[in-house]
């Protein structure tokens, strides 16, 4: 996170906990890409993630003002709640496949057949990632959408550094196969 130092960011929070309004707009700003980020890597980008997002900032407001929540486990705090509401989304959601419709534009620099080429990749990624276990889900949004360190993911996923090494590599395997077998 672009904070300041760590007597800048207690302070930070501290407003923060007393519903300053530039306090809590820091925090948004500081926050809100890394975790959309996420939560879009896992279901798509559109107004899901946007909404999910949306939510995990809505619960960080309720937990700073009810002080369960401290400065220095911040940003652990809101990847394990997006973490939480992914997971809850695709319990209740599992059943429904859901298309998002994409409103951009095509870029005209990209040739048409390489914009849907890589489209193609890009879901078939996201469809072999729901055929992933929850754990490896996560690991692998945490070190390839949020280019978290090993060290930064064991933390985040409370395991050990092997441990978060041995999950990857399993991910990165069953990805290869679903893959495969799509021909991708």
């Amino acid at each position: 996170m672009a904070l300041a130092g760590m007597d800048d960011f207690s302070a930070l929070i501290s407003r923060a906990r007393a519903l300053d309004a530039e306090a809590l707009t820091t925090l948004h700003d500081a926050l809100y890409p890394a975790v959309y980020r996420y939560i879009a890597y896992r279901l798509g980008h559109g107004p899901l993630s946007e909404d999910l997002t949306a939510e995990v900032f809505l619960r960080l407001l309720e937990a700073l003002r009810a002080g369960r929540v401290r400065g220095e486990n911040l940003r652990a705090w809101c990847f394990t709640t997006a973490h939480h509401l992914v997971m809850d989304y695709l319990r209740q959601h599992y059943r429904h496949a859901i298309q998002a419709l994409d409103g951009g534009h095509p870029d005209p620099q990209v040739h048409p057949e390489q914009a849907l080429e890589a489209q193609q990749r890009l879901e078939a990624v996201q469809r072999a990632m729901r055929h992933l276990t929850p754990e490896q889900q996560h690991v692998l949004t945490l070190r390839f959408s949020q280019e978290c360190s090993l060290e930064e993911t064991a933390a985040l996923m409370g395991k050990s550094i092997n441990a978060v090494k041995v999950l990857q590599f399993r991910a990165l395997m069953a990805l290869r196969r679903w893959l495969e077998r799509e021909g991708v």
